[in-house]
């Protein structure tokens, strides 16, 4: 089933995941998806199942690869709870709502629950739920849970104007000034960055979920779902000798797509998590560096205190290891960040900037490097509130919109840009054949 709102700041994010984690209070085997390319809220949904974070986009892995896509991840489990992204209908700018959770609703045949918030109107809001419910017939609106109402003569004259519409009441929550995941200038704080606090509130937020919406209806909704016929997507390589990469992790480096490691795994890879907030080496018979998105920004001075691991990364990337890095990544292997230094691998100095850069991007690549081979066409998405000011003469990693992004080497390859790897699995098996060289060479 898709959690799905009228738009951004309705309350699905928390909803999404304390429905997940009410489910498995109950009993239930529950796996959580993501609408779109976002990271953080994925988060939240790992912490909510006890399963790895997983994403469903049409414009990054290919509309055909949807369902392979949930089957592979809701593989063992019962019930598969989908959050959908932003308003229901808002998708990619200038598509008529390609990769909305509308799209990704009618791709996978699933019901969608619309979550409102009450806060600001009463009877209006069975008029939005009319609206939505009609909007598309192509999209099997299966009720509603109100979210943030006052009292019980508020949720009583909404329940009144709803009887109308014909679309069940699943849920009305009450305000709860205790449950909340707080944010920063590109949304949410991620749960790795307040794990201890996150854990702590779990089980009120899936307390709060069961008292106040129907979990009966909302497994009888999620059961109604017709069968899905496409195989499971699987992980595939070219397998060999197993080689070590190590994958930075902690609390500034929170962004990376599970199919990504999956099909490094295939690859033969073996990837282990290093925090370069405090670790001070890179694991034994490191063969390979991959280092994916986060927020290397708030934690800059710390990064760059941690002058020993620096060290090991540029060392180990002067000798030639190949390192494949998405954003975060690219900032930590700059030369400084914010003023303060980082490892200096690419020859660029980053900053904060006061605007933000988010959006799908269609690119290529401009060379052969690492990671593609010249002319390789690849969607991808970028999401940051960072500058990166190159010096002359460096190769880039892709191109798009007649501007030019990144670093990119036959061993290196550093960009803004994120890219899901299951729908470009030649990325990740392409690294994993430097790795192997690297490491048997």
């Amino acid at each position: 089933m898709v959690v799905a709102a009228p738009g951004s700041g309705h309350g699905k994010t928390t909803i999404a995941a304390g429905l997940m984690a009410a489910l498995r209070a109950a009993g239930h085997r529950v796996s959580g998806h993501k609408v779109g390319p976002d990271f953080i809220d994925p988060s939240y949904h790992a912490l909510a199942t006890g399963r790895p974070a997983r994403n469903l986009d049409p414009f990054l892995q290919g509309e055909d690869r949807l369902v392979p896509l949930l089957r592979h991840g809701s593989r063992g489990a019962d019930i598969a709870v989908i959050e959908g992204v932003m308003g229901l209908f808002d998708g990619a700018l200038g598509t008529e709502g390609y990769a909305s959770t509308a799209h990704v609703a009618r791709l996978l045949d699933a019901p969608v629950v619309l979550v409102v918030d009450a806060s600001a109107a009463s009877r209006s809001v069975a008029a939005t739920v009319l609206g939505f419910a009609h909007y598309d017939n192509r999209v099997r609106l299966a009720g509603v849970i109100l979210n943030k109402l006052g009292s019980q003569r508020h949720l009583d004259e909404i329940a009144s104007a709803l009887e109308a519409t014909g679309v069940p009441l699943l849920g009305a929550l009450y305000r709860n000034e205790e449950i909340h995941a707080p944010s920063r200038h590109l949304g949410l704080v991620p749960a790795a960055e307040r794990a201890a606090e996150a854990e702590r509130v779990l089980p009120s937020l899936a307390a709060w979920v069961r008292d106040g919406v129907d979990l009966e209806a909302i497994v009888r909704i999620a059961s109604g779902a017709p069968p899905l016929s496409a195989p499971a997507w699987e992980p595939s390589g070219v397998d060999g000798p197993r080689v070590t990469v190590a994958a930075a992790g902690g609390p500034a480096f929170t962004f990376r797509y599970t199919e990504n490691v999956e099909l490094l795994a295939a690859c033969g890879v073996d990837v282990v998590d290093v925090d370069p907030l405090r670790d001070r080496v890179l694991p034994p018979g490191c063969a390979g560096l991959y280092f994916g998105g986060g927020f290397p920004e708030v934690h800059a001075a710390e990064l760059s205190a941690n002058t020993a691991l620096r060290g090991e990364v540029a060392s180990a990337i002067e000798r030639g290891m190949p390192v494949s890095a998405e954003c975060a990544g690219l900032l930590y292997l700059c030369q400084s960040l914010d003023g303060v230094p980082m490892v200096g691998a690419v020859p660029a100095d980053a900053k904060m900037t006061a605007r933000g850069k988010l959006g799908y991007r269609r690119a290529v690549a401009v060379e052969d490097n690492l990671l593609a081979t010249a002319g390789q066409r690849v969607t991808g998405h970028e999401f940051h509130r960072t500058e990166v000011t190159p010096s002359h003469g460096a190769s880039a990693a892709w191109g798009w919109d007649r501007q030019l992004d990144g670093f990119a080497t036959p061993t290196l390859h550093a960009s803004y840009l994120h890219v899901h790897w299951a729908g470009y699995p030649e990325l990740a098996r392409r690294f994993a054949a430097r790795v192997r060289d690297f490491a048997h060479g």
